[in-house]
Protein backbone atom coordinates (compact mmCIF):
# COMPACT_ATOMS: atom_id res chain seq x y z
CA UNK A 1 0.00 0.00 0.00
CA UNK A 2 1.46 3.35 -0.98
CA UNK A 3 1.81 6.18 1.49
CA UNK A 4 -0.41 9.28 1.65
CA UNK A 5 -3.35 7.42 0.19
CA UNK A 6 -6.22 8.17 2.56
CA UNK A 7 -8.04 11.44 3.25
CA UNK A 8 -9.30 10.70 6.76
CA UNK A 9 -8.57 8.32 9.61
CA UNK A 10 -10.58 6.99 12.57
CA UNK A 11 -9.28 5.55 15.83
CA UNK A 12 -11.92 3.35 17.47
CA UNK A 13 -14.25 1.35 15.26
CA UNK A 14 -17.16 0.79 17.61
CA UNK A 15 -20.64 1.51 16.29
CA UNK A 16 -20.21 5.31 16.27
CA UNK A 17 -16.67 5.30 14.86
CA UNK A 18 -17.51 2.78 12.13
CA UNK A 19 -20.71 4.56 11.07
CA UNK A 20 -19.10 8.00 10.99
CA UNK A 21 -16.17 6.71 8.92
CA UNK A 22 -18.51 4.96 6.46
CA UNK A 23 -20.45 8.24 6.17
CA UNK A 24 -17.20 10.03 5.23
CA UNK A 25 -16.44 7.36 2.63
CA UNK A 26 -19.93 7.66 1.15
CA UNK A 27 -19.18 11.32 0.40
CA UNK A 28 -16.20 10.57 -1.82
CA UNK A 29 -13.32 10.60 0.66
CA UNK A 30 -10.91 7.69 1.05
CA UNK A 31 -10.85 6.52 4.69
CA UNK A 32 -8.81 4.27 6.93
CA UNK A 33 -9.74 3.06 10.40
CA UNK A 34 -7.76 1.58 13.27
CA UNK A 35 -8.91 -0.76 16.02
CA UNK A 36 -6.95 -3.35 18.00
CA UNK A 37 -9.92 -5.69 17.53
CA UNK A 38 -9.48 -7.17 14.05
CA UNK A 39 -13.14 -8.23 14.04
CA UNK A 40 -14.03 -4.51 14.03
CA UNK A 41 -11.63 -3.68 11.20
CA UNK A 42 -13.15 -6.50 9.17
CA UNK A 43 -16.68 -5.32 10.01
CA UNK A 44 -15.74 -1.84 8.75
CA UNK A 45 -14.66 -3.11 5.36
CA UNK A 46 -17.62 -5.49 5.07
CA UNK A 47 -20.11 -2.66 5.76
CA UNK A 48 -18.56 -0.29 3.20
CA UNK A 49 -20.71 0.89 0.31
CA UNK A 50 -19.66 -0.59 -3.03
CA UNK A 51 -17.25 1.71 -4.87
CA UNK A 52 -15.99 3.54 -1.77
CA UNK A 53 -12.39 3.42 -0.53
CA UNK A 54 -12.42 1.97 2.99
CA UNK A 55 -9.61 0.17 4.83
CA UNK A 56 -9.41 -1.22 8.36
CA UNK A 57 -6.07 -1.91 10.07
CA UNK A 58 -5.08 -3.28 13.51
CA UNK A 59 -1.85 -1.25 13.62
CA UNK A 60 -1.91 2.46 14.58
CA UNK A 61 1.39 3.28 12.90
CA UNK A 62 0.19 1.76 9.63
CA UNK A 63 -2.93 3.93 9.73
CA UNK A 64 -0.99 7.14 10.42
CA UNK A 65 1.59 6.43 7.71
CA UNK A 66 -1.16 5.98 5.15
CA UNK A 67 -2.84 9.35 5.68
CA UNK A 68 -2.34 12.34 3.39
CA UNK A 69 -0.61 15.30 5.03
CA UNK A 70 -1.58 17.32 6.90
CA UNK A 71 -3.08 14.22 8.45
CA UNK A 72 -6.72 14.43 9.52
CA UNK A 73 -7.89 11.86 12.01
CA UNK A 74 -10.53 11.43 14.69
CA UNK A 75 -10.73 9.47 17.92
CA UNK A 76 -13.97 7.88 19.05
CA UNK A 77 -12.84 6.16 22.23
CA UNK A 78 -14.21 6.31 25.82
CA UNK A 79 -13.67 9.66 27.57
CA UNK A 80 -10.98 10.08 30.20
CA UNK A 81 -7.68 8.20 30.34
CA UNK A 82 -8.23 6.28 27.05
CA UNK A 83 -8.09 9.59 25.14
CA UNK A 84 -4.80 10.56 26.80
CA UNK A 85 -3.42 7.06 26.09
CA UNK A 86 -4.25 7.36 22.37
CA UNK A 87 -2.70 10.83 22.22
CA UNK A 88 0.49 9.46 23.83
CA UNK A 89 0.60 6.69 21.22
CA UNK A 90 0.03 9.16 18.39
CA UNK A 91 2.63 11.78 19.34
CA UNK A 92 5.69 9.93 17.99
CA UNK A 93 3.84 9.24 14.73
CA UNK A 94 2.46 12.69 13.89
CA UNK A 95 4.00 15.86 12.44
CA UNK A 96 3.42 19.58 12.88
CA UNK A 97 0.21 20.70 11.22
CA UNK A 98 -1.59 17.37 11.60
CA UNK A 99 -5.16 17.54 12.90
CA UNK A 100 -6.47 15.30 15.69
CA UNK A 101 -10.16 15.40 16.70
CA UNK A 102 -11.63 13.93 19.88
CA UNK A 103 -15.20 13.09 18.91
CA UNK A 104 -16.16 11.44 22.21
CA UNK A 105 -18.01 12.87 25.21
CA UNK A 106 -14.96 14.32 26.95
CA UNK A 107 -15.32 16.92 29.67
CA UNK A 108 -14.38 20.34 28.32
CA UNK A 109 -11.63 20.85 30.93
CA UNK A 110 -9.82 17.74 29.61
CA UNK A 111 -10.19 19.08 26.07
CA UNK A 112 -8.80 22.47 27.06
CA UNK A 113 -5.81 20.77 28.69
CA UNK A 114 -5.16 18.70 25.56
CA UNK A 115 -5.50 21.69 23.24
CA UNK A 116 -2.84 23.56 25.24
CA UNK A 117 -0.55 20.54 25.56
CA UNK A 118 -0.60 19.69 21.86
CA UNK A 119 -0.23 23.34 20.82
CA UNK A 120 3.39 23.10 21.98
CA UNK A 121 4.00 20.19 19.60
CA UNK A 122 2.49 21.98 16.61
CA UNK A 123 -0.28 19.40 16.36
CA UNK A 124 -3.77 20.86 15.98
CA UNK A 125 -6.23 19.38 18.46
CA UNK A 126 -9.99 19.82 18.38
CA UNK A 127 -12.74 18.63 20.71
CA UNK A 128 -15.96 17.91 18.86
CA UNK A 129 -19.38 16.95 20.16
CA UNK A 130 -21.26 14.52 17.92
CA UNK A 131 -25.01 14.04 18.33
CA UNK A 132 -27.54 11.84 16.59
CA UNK A 133 -26.66 8.35 17.78
CA UNK A 134 -25.49 5.55 15.52
CA UNK A 135 -28.10 6.30 12.84
CA UNK A 136 -27.13 9.98 12.79
CA UNK A 137 -23.44 9.08 12.53
CA UNK A 138 -24.19 6.98 9.45
CA UNK A 139 -26.60 9.30 7.64
CA UNK A 140 -25.96 12.83 8.98
CA UNK A 141 -25.08 13.89 12.53
CA UNK A 142 -25.00 17.28 14.18
CA UNK A 143 -21.39 18.14 15.00
CA UNK A 144 -20.00 20.75 17.38
CA UNK A 145 -16.25 21.32 16.84
CA UNK A 146 -14.16 23.71 18.86
CA UNK A 147 -10.48 24.37 19.50
CA UNK A 148 -7.92 25.28 16.87
CA UNK A 149 -9.60 27.44 14.20
CA UNK A 150 -6.91 26.71 11.59
CA UNK A 151 -7.47 23.00 12.09
CA UNK A 152 -11.16 23.49 11.39
CA UNK A 153 -10.26 24.90 7.98
CA UNK A 154 -8.58 21.58 7.10
CA UNK A 155 -11.50 19.37 8.15
CA UNK A 156 -14.41 21.67 7.24
CA UNK A 157 -15.03 20.14 3.76
CA UNK A 158 -15.25 16.63 5.25
CA UNK A 159 -17.46 17.62 8.18
CA UNK A 160 -19.81 19.73 6.08
CA UNK A 161 -20.25 16.88 3.59
CA UNK A 162 -21.29 14.31 6.23
CA UNK A 163 -23.38 16.57 8.50
CA UNK A 164 -27.16 16.63 8.57
CA UNK A 165 -28.57 19.38 6.34
CA UNK A 166 -31.46 21.74 7.07
CA UNK A 167 -32.50 23.83 4.09
CA UNK A 168 -29.21 22.87 2.48
CA UNK A 169 -27.18 24.24 5.43
CA UNK A 170 -24.85 21.70 7.12
CA UNK A 171 -25.43 21.16 10.86
CA UNK A 172 -21.78 21.75 11.73
CA UNK A 173 -19.78 24.92 12.35
CA UNK A 174 -16.78 26.17 14.28
CA UNK A 175 -18.15 26.86 17.76
CA UNK A 176 -15.31 28.51 19.62
CA UNK A 177 -11.90 28.33 21.24
CA UNK A 178 -10.39 25.83 23.66
CA UNK A 179 -12.91 23.34 24.99
CA UNK A 180 -15.91 25.07 23.36
CA UNK A 181 -16.96 22.11 21.20
CA UNK A 182 -17.30 19.74 24.12
CA UNK A 183 -18.82 22.48 26.30
CA UNK A 184 -21.58 23.04 23.74
CA UNK A 185 -22.17 19.28 23.51
CA UNK A 186 -22.32 19.04 27.33
CA UNK A 187 -25.01 21.72 27.48
CA UNK A 188 -26.81 20.05 24.55
CA UNK A 189 -26.94 16.89 26.66
CA UNK A 190 -28.20 18.83 29.68
CA UNK A 191 -31.06 20.23 27.59
CA UNK A 192 -31.69 16.71 26.32
CA UNK A 193 -32.01 15.47 29.94
CA UNK A 194 -34.46 18.30 30.69
CA UNK A 195 -36.72 17.74 27.68
CA UNK A 196 -36.81 13.97 28.21
CA UNK A 197 -37.83 14.53 31.85
CA UNK A 198 -40.51 17.03 30.81
CA UNK A 199 -41.93 14.57 28.28
CA UNK A 200 -42.00 11.81 30.90
CA UNK A 201 -43.83 14.09 33.36
CA UNK A 202 -46.36 15.05 30.69
CA UNK A 203 -46.85 11.35 29.98
CA UNK A 204 -47.44 10.70 33.71
CA UNK A 205 -50.11 13.42 33.90
CA UNK A 206 -51.87 12.21 30.75
CA UNK A 207 -51.70 8.58 31.86
CA UNK A 208 -53.19 9.46 35.24
CA UNK A 209 -55.88 11.31 33.30
CA UNK A 210 -56.87 8.00 31.73
CA UNK A 211 -55.18 8.05 28.32
CA UNK A 212 -54.41 4.63 26.84
CA UNK A 213 -51.15 3.90 25.05
CA UNK A 214 -52.98 4.14 21.74
CA UNK A 215 -54.35 7.56 22.67
CA UNK A 216 -50.92 8.64 23.91
CA UNK A 217 -49.46 7.62 20.54
CA UNK A 218 -52.12 9.59 18.72
CA UNK A 219 -51.58 12.62 20.98
CA UNK A 220 -47.79 12.76 20.57
CA UNK A 221 -48.08 12.07 16.84
CA UNK A 222 -50.43 15.04 16.51
CA UNK A 223 -48.14 17.23 18.61
CA UNK A 224 -45.24 16.31 16.34
CA UNK A 225 -47.19 17.65 13.37
CA UNK A 226 -47.49 21.10 14.97
CA UNK A 227 -45.48 23.61 16.98
CA UNK A 228 -43.79 20.92 19.07
CA UNK A 229 -42.34 19.05 16.10
CA UNK A 230 -39.10 17.49 17.31
CA UNK A 231 -37.10 14.29 17.31
CA UNK A 232 -37.92 13.46 20.94
CA UNK A 233 -41.67 13.96 20.47
CA UNK A 234 -41.52 11.86 17.28
CA UNK A 235 -39.83 8.87 18.92
CA UNK A 236 -42.10 9.15 21.98
CA UNK A 237 -45.13 8.70 19.71
CA UNK A 238 -43.51 5.55 18.27
CA UNK A 239 -42.70 4.13 21.70
CA UNK A 240 -46.35 3.99 22.77
CA UNK A 241 -47.23 1.64 19.86
CA UNK A 242 -44.36 -0.83 20.40
CA UNK A 243 -45.61 -4.24 21.57
CA UNK A 244 -43.49 -6.46 23.81
CA UNK A 245 -42.19 -9.59 22.05
CA UNK A 246 -42.35 -11.59 25.28
CA UNK A 247 -45.86 -10.72 26.48
CA UNK A 248 -49.05 -9.21 25.09
CA UNK A 249 -48.31 -5.90 26.82
CA UNK A 250 -47.05 -2.66 25.35
CA UNK A 251 -43.28 -2.61 25.83
CA UNK A 252 -43.26 0.76 27.63
CA UNK A 253 -45.40 -0.76 30.42
CA UNK A 254 -42.89 -3.52 31.22
CA UNK A 255 -39.73 -1.38 31.13
CA UNK A 256 -38.18 -0.66 34.55
CA UNK A 257 -38.60 2.90 35.86
CA UNK A 258 -34.96 3.05 36.99
CA UNK A 259 -33.38 5.37 34.41
CA UNK A 260 -29.74 5.16 33.41
CA UNK A 261 -27.36 8.01 32.60
CA UNK A 262 -23.78 8.55 31.43
CA UNK A 263 -23.13 11.64 33.52
CA UNK A 264 -23.12 14.43 30.94
CA UNK A 265 -26.32 15.92 32.35
CA UNK A 266 -24.68 15.96 35.76
CA UNK A 267 -21.70 17.81 34.28
CA UNK A 268 -24.04 20.50 32.94
CA UNK A 269 -25.61 20.92 36.35
CA UNK A 270 -22.26 21.01 38.16
CA UNK A 271 -20.60 23.41 35.72
CA UNK A 272 -23.60 25.75 35.73
CA UNK A 273 -23.04 26.24 39.45
CA UNK A 274 -19.38 27.08 38.84
CA UNK A 275 -20.28 30.04 36.57
CA UNK A 276 -22.90 30.52 38.22
CA UNK A 277 -25.95 30.28 35.92
CA UNK A 278 -29.35 28.96 37.03
CA UNK A 279 -30.50 25.86 35.08
CA UNK A 280 -33.11 24.40 37.47
CA UNK A 281 -34.97 22.34 34.86
CA UNK A 282 -31.72 20.53 34.00
CA UNK A 283 -30.87 20.21 37.71
CA UNK A 284 -34.27 18.67 38.39
CA UNK A 285 -33.96 16.27 35.46
CA UNK A 286 -30.65 15.01 36.84
CA UNK A 287 -32.13 14.69 40.34
CA UNK A 288 -35.18 12.78 39.05
CA UNK A 289 -32.97 10.22 37.32
CA UNK A 290 -31.14 9.78 40.61
CA UNK A 291 -34.46 9.42 42.45
CA UNK A 292 -35.59 6.79 39.96
CA UNK A 293 -32.79 4.60 41.29
CA UNK A 294 -34.29 4.57 44.80
CA UNK A 295 -36.70 1.81 43.75
CA UNK A 296 -36.83 -0.16 47.02
CA UNK A 297 -37.36 2.97 49.11
CA UNK A 298 -39.99 4.26 46.68
CA UNK A 299 -41.93 1.00 46.99
CA UNK A 300 -41.89 1.35 50.79
CA UNK A 301 -42.87 5.02 50.62
CA UNK A 302 -45.73 4.27 48.24
CA UNK A 303 -47.29 2.09 50.94
CA UNK A 304 -46.75 4.77 53.60
CA UNK A 305 -48.08 7.63 51.48
CA UNK A 306 -50.84 6.30 49.21
CA UNK A 307 -52.35 8.41 46.43
CA UNK A 308 -55.23 10.68 47.33
CA UNK A 309 -58.46 10.49 45.37
CA UNK A 310 -58.34 12.14 41.96
CA UNK A 311 -59.91 15.58 41.85
CA UNK A 312 -59.30 16.39 38.17
CA UNK A 313 -62.36 17.71 36.41
CA UNK A 314 -61.12 18.10 32.85
CA UNK A 315 -62.27 16.44 29.69
CA UNK A 316 -59.66 14.37 27.84
CA UNK A 317 -59.53 17.02 25.13
CA UNK A 318 -58.96 19.83 27.65
CA UNK A 319 -56.28 17.85 29.48
CA UNK A 320 -54.36 17.13 26.27
CA UNK A 321 -54.51 20.79 25.18
CA UNK A 322 -53.30 22.08 28.55
CA UNK A 323 -50.48 19.54 28.86
CA UNK A 324 -49.40 20.41 25.31
CA UNK A 325 -49.00 24.05 26.31
CA UNK A 326 -47.21 23.21 29.57
CA UNK A 327 -44.73 20.95 27.77
CA UNK A 328 -44.17 23.59 25.09
CA UNK A 329 -43.59 26.27 27.73
CA UNK A 330 -41.17 24.16 29.75
CA UNK A 331 -39.28 23.05 26.64
CA UNK A 332 -38.69 26.71 25.75
CA UNK A 333 -37.44 27.28 29.31
CA UNK A 334 -35.05 24.32 29.01
CA UNK A 335 -33.45 25.77 25.88
CA UNK A 336 -33.42 29.24 27.45
CA UNK A 337 -31.48 28.01 30.48
CA UNK A 338 -28.97 26.01 28.41
CA UNK A 339 -28.36 28.88 25.99
CA UNK A 340 -27.99 31.34 28.87
CA UNK A 341 -25.35 29.01 30.29
CA UNK A 342 -23.47 29.01 26.97
CA UNK A 343 -23.71 32.82 26.81
CA UNK A 344 -22.08 33.18 30.23
CA UNK A 345 -19.51 30.43 29.74
CA UNK A 346 -18.45 31.94 26.43
CA UNK A 347 -17.49 35.16 28.21
CA UNK A 348 -16.23 33.84 31.55
CA UNK A 349 -14.19 30.98 30.06
CA UNK A 350 -12.99 32.96 27.01
CA UNK A 351 -14.40 30.50 24.47
CA UNK A 352 -16.15 32.93 22.06
CA UNK A 353 -19.11 30.61 21.44
CA UNK A 354 -21.32 32.00 18.62
CA UNK A 355 -24.87 31.29 19.84
CA UNK A 356 -26.54 31.87 16.43
CA UNK A 357 -24.31 29.12 15.02
CA UNK A 358 -25.02 26.81 17.97
CA UNK A 359 -28.76 27.06 17.35
CA UNK A 360 -28.23 26.47 13.63
CA UNK A 361 -26.09 23.38 14.26
CA UNK A 362 -28.77 21.94 16.57
CA UNK A 363 -31.54 22.29 13.97
CA UNK A 364 -30.82 18.90 12.38
CA UNK A 365 -29.13 15.59 13.14
CA UNK A 366 -29.04 15.96 16.92
CA UNK A 367 -31.28 14.56 19.67
CA UNK A 368 -32.67 17.99 20.65
CA UNK A 369 -33.51 19.11 17.10
CA UNK A 370 -36.90 20.78 17.00
CA UNK A 371 -38.99 23.38 15.22
CA UNK A 372 -38.43 25.71 18.19
CA UNK A 373 -34.83 26.23 17.09
CA UNK A 374 -36.14 28.14 14.06
CA UNK A 375 -37.82 30.57 16.49
CA UNK A 376 -34.55 30.97 18.37
CA UNK A 377 -32.61 31.47 15.12
CA UNK A 378 -34.83 34.44 14.33
CA UNK A 379 -34.27 35.81 17.84
CA UNK A 380 -30.48 35.64 17.41
CA UNK A 381 -30.75 37.13 13.93
CA UNK A 382 -32.17 40.24 15.63
CA UNK A 383 -29.60 40.22 18.44
CA UNK A 384 -26.63 37.82 18.24
CA UNK A 385 -25.54 38.84 21.76
CA UNK A 386 -28.85 38.01 23.46
CA UNK A 387 -28.11 36.96 27.05
CA UNK A 388 -31.37 35.03 27.41
CA UNK A 389 -33.84 34.15 24.64
CA UNK A 390 -36.72 34.98 27.00
CA UNK A 391 -35.79 38.63 26.43
CA UNK A 392 -36.74 38.41 22.74
CA UNK A 393 -40.19 39.85 22.03
CA UNK A 394 -41.24 37.06 19.65
CA UNK A 395 -40.23 34.37 22.14
CA UNK A 396 -42.02 36.34 24.88
CA UNK A 397 -45.23 36.33 22.82
CA UNK A 398 -45.08 32.54 22.53
CA UNK A 399 -44.34 32.10 26.24
CA UNK A 400 -47.19 34.40 27.30
CA UNK A 401 -49.62 32.44 25.13
CA UNK A 402 -48.99 29.18 27.00
CA UNK A 403 -48.07 30.18 30.55
CA UNK A 404 -51.71 30.21 31.72
CA UNK A 405 -52.23 26.55 30.86
CA UNK A 406 -48.81 25.75 32.35
CA UNK A 407 -49.97 27.13 35.70
CA UNK A 408 -53.08 24.95 35.53
CA UNK A 409 -51.08 21.81 34.71
CA UNK A 410 -48.53 22.45 37.47
CA UNK A 411 -51.42 23.00 39.90
CA UNK A 412 -53.10 19.80 38.69
CA UNK A 413 -49.89 17.79 39.08
CA UNK A 414 -49.47 19.10 42.64
CA UNK A 415 -53.08 18.22 43.55
CA UNK A 416 -52.82 14.78 41.94
CA UNK A 417 -49.46 13.95 43.51
CA UNK A 418 -47.74 13.50 40.14
CA UNK A 419 -43.95 14.06 40.47
CA UNK A 420 -43.62 16.87 37.93
CA UNK A 421 -40.54 18.60 39.30
CA UNK A 422 -39.17 19.76 35.95
CA UNK A 423 -42.48 21.33 34.90
CA UNK A 424 -42.70 23.00 38.30
CA UNK A 425 -39.12 24.29 38.25
CA UNK A 426 -39.58 25.70 34.74
CA UNK A 427 -42.47 27.79 36.01
CA UNK A 428 -40.57 28.82 39.15
CA UNK A 429 -37.60 29.94 37.03
CA UNK A 430 -39.89 31.92 34.76
CA UNK A 431 -41.62 33.66 37.66
CA UNK A 432 -38.27 34.50 39.26
CA UNK A 433 -36.80 35.71 35.95
CA UNK A 434 -39.73 38.04 35.33
CA UNK A 435 -39.72 39.41 38.90
CA UNK A 436 -38.43 42.96 39.09
CA UNK A 437 -38.06 42.40 42.83
CA UNK A 438 -37.46 39.00 44.41
CA UNK A 439 -37.79 38.17 48.13
CA UNK A 440 -34.02 37.64 48.39
CA UNK A 441 -33.73 40.96 50.24
CA UNK A 442 -34.83 38.90 53.26
CA UNK A 443 -32.03 36.40 52.62
CA UNK A 444 -29.54 39.26 52.55
CA UNK A 445 -30.89 40.46 55.91
CA UNK A 446 -30.61 36.94 57.35
CA UNK A 447 -27.01 36.58 56.13
CA UNK A 448 -26.06 39.88 57.69
CA UNK A 449 -27.89 38.96 60.93
CA UNK A 450 -26.10 35.66 61.58
CA UNK A 451 -22.81 36.20 59.75
CA UNK A 452 -22.24 39.94 59.30
CA UNK A 453 -22.10 39.31 55.53
CA UNK A 454 -23.32 42.89 54.81
CA UNK A 455 -25.93 44.02 52.32
CA UNK A 456 -26.67 46.74 49.77
CA UNK A 457 -29.63 49.13 49.90
CA UNK A 458 -32.12 50.23 47.26
CA UNK A 459 -31.89 53.93 48.17
CA UNK A 460 -28.24 54.60 49.07
CA UNK A 461 -25.10 53.27 47.31
CA UNK A 462 -22.51 51.35 49.31
CA UNK A 463 -22.21 48.29 51.56
CA UNK A 464 -23.89 48.16 54.98
CA UNK A 465 -23.97 46.09 58.14
CA UNK A 466 -26.51 46.27 60.96
CA UNK A 467 -26.30 45.10 64.60
CA UNK A 468 -29.56 43.16 64.45
CA UNK A 469 -31.92 42.68 67.40
CA UNK A 470 -30.98 46.00 68.99
CA UNK A 471 -34.45 47.58 68.62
Amino acid sequence: MSNNLFDFGMIGLGVMGRNLLLNVADHGFSVIGFDKDEAKTTALETAATAGTTVKGVPDLEEMVQNLKTPRKLMMLVPAGQPVDDVIASLLPLLEKGDVVIDGGNSHYTDTLRRVEYLKETGINFMGMGVSGGEQGARTGPSMMPGGNVEAYGHIKPILESIAAKVGGVPCVDYLGKGGAGHYVKMVHNGIEYAIMQLISESYAILKKGGLSNEKLHETFKTWNEGLMQSFLIEITADIFLQKDDKTDAHLVDVISDKAGSKGTGKWTSQDSMELPVAVPVIDTAVAMRTLSGYKDERVQAAALYPDTDSSANLSEEELIAKVHDALYFATILSYAQGLAMLFQASKDLNMDIPLPKVVSVWRGGCIIRSLLLEVFSKAYAKNADLSNILLNEDVAAVVKSVVGNTREVVSLAAKEGVPAGALMSSLAYFDAFRSERMPTNLIQAQRDYFGAHTYQRTDIPGTFHTEWGQN
